[in-house]
């Protein structure tokens, strides 16, 4: 599909492998993919009846900025950088 239409496939087809690698029929792959975005329907639904209007998140990132990075092998349980 690539190739085709240059589309990436989405997590269902990663998580379809997954489904029928546990042993789950195959006639309930498309229920199980509709049960898990259930939660977020229902969101959008009453989001939209709240003042109708769906809300969006921003894809602006606002967190902290410049923070140090210790890799998990320098890392301690407690939170706190291990020293050598």
């Amino acid at each position: 599909m690539l190739e085709d239409k240059g589309l990436r496939p989405n997590v269902d087809f990663y998580a379809g492998s997954v489904l029928y690698y546990l042993g789950l029929p195959i006639d309930l792959f498309t229920p199980m993919f509709s049960a898990a975005r259930a939660a977020g329907w229902t969101a959008h639904i009453r989001e939209q009846y709240a003042d109708n209007r769906i809300i969006r998140p921003d894809s602006e990132y606002i967190g902290p900025r410049d923070r140090v990075w210790t890799p998990i092998e320098d890392r301690s349980s407690d939170g706190e950088e291990a020293v050598s």
